[in-house]
């Protein structure tokens, strides 16, 4: 039995990133995610309950070396700017006081036209250049231990109320088990659009655009 109501906030890194990143047009820090989940938890749950932890779902960045295959020019990612960006903000995000990071694995596989460069080819075609291909980067494993953490917090009764910041349809499954189980899920979103099914497998959908919460994105530019 739990003796008080307790929720968990389960943030859907990438998600979050690119949607702060959109919002503040500055890559996000640690204290930036923190507000987010603080003012979505006021938003969402209720407030006699009691906040368990907040769990953020990324990957480390890929660090290989990688080749570009038209000029020949390698590079190493982890001397690039993406990789100590991504780097601090998990590190420090590992140290905020009831938050737990959750990773997945980053893979390289190959190389793929950057979309900026495809939509200028679209426009105008030409050949292609050295600049256009950019490493092609995926996470493996994230929206699994997304999914597995809701099923235990749903199993174990340590939460009534599970908030879930993200964008993936994937998670509909996952959804519709804890919602068997009894737990509350609440879906919030960055000001973005999801598709009509995942709606339609939470309880409550909250728009949680950095406007509407009043986020102070000012604290993010160094």
């Amino acid at each position: 039995m739990i003796p008080t109501r307790r929720h968990a906030i389960l943030m859907d890194g990438g998600f979050v990133i690119k949607k702060l990143q959109a919002q503040a047009r500055t890559f996000p820090n640690a204290d930036l995610v923190e507000q987010l989940a603080h003012r979505i938890c006021l938003a969402g749950a209720a407030k006699e309950s009691e906040l368990l932890r907040a769990y953020f779902y990324h990957a480390r960045p890929a660090s290989a070396e990688v080749t570009n295959p038209l000029s020949g020019e390698s590079t190493n990612l982890a001397d690039t700017p993406v990789f100590r960006l991504h780097e601090s903000l998990l590190d420090s995000l590992e140290l905020k006081a009831s938050f737990a990071v959750r990773l997945g694995e980053t893979t390289v596989n190959d190389w793929r036209i950057g979309s900026k460069a495809m939509e200028s080819m679209l426009a105008e075609p030409r050949p292609v250049h050295a600049r256009d291909l950019v490493p092609n980067i995926s996470q493996k494993g994230v929206d699994l231990r997304l999914g597995l953490d809701l099923a235990r917090l749903a199993l174990r009764g340590l939460v009534d109320t599970v908030i879930v910041v993200t964008g993936d349809s994937d998670l509909i499954p996952a959804f519709k088990f804890v919602r068997r189980e009894g737990l509350r899920v609440i879906l919030a979103t960055l000001g973005h659009g999801v598709r009509r099914d995942l709606k339609a497998h939470a309880d409550l959908v909250l728009d949680a655009s950095a406007t509407s919460l009043g986020l102070e994105m000012s604290s993010t530019r160094r």
